[in-house]
């Protein structure tokens, strides 16, 4: 049960979900909760138990082209999330190539990086 309606811009009101890389309201999250689904509205797919599993889910996607998955994944290596040892030239790596495919927000993460010089080079450039 999904609504199709336009997601809203506010982070509480979706959730990201690691084995489409779908951001699905928590609407409809709840609705499938109510119907005894426990796994992804969108995809059917069962949801990770562990963050092992998460970044499993999470590597096929980028292994598939998936730049929203490059994107998450470039996230969780620059914040050190899900058990990963921080890794900035990673998450740069994973951030271009999200940038390259149309993700705002890698090009946003790499501005940052390299205009505040966090494990890199400074460059105002």
């Amino acid at each position: 049960p999904i609504c199709q309606l336009p997601l809203l811009h506010d982070v509480d009101e979706v959730m990201l979900k690691e084995c489409c890389m779908k951001a699905v309201c928590n609407g409809c999250i709840l609705a499938a909760r109510k119907r005894g689904m426990l796994d992804c509205p969108f995809c059917r797919t069962s949801q990770p138990k562990t963050n092992i599993q998460a970044l499993i889910m999470i590597q096929k996607r980028v292994d598939a082209g998936d730049p929203v998955a490059m994107f998450h994944l470039g996230a969780k290596h620059e914040n050190a999330r899900y058990g990963l040892e921080k890794d900035v030239m990673r998450a740069i790596e994973l951030y271009e190539r999200a940038a390259v495919l149309g993700v705002k927000g890698a090009n946003y993460n790499l501005a940052y990086l390299y205009a505040k010089g966090i494990d890199v080079e400074k460059d105002m450039a």
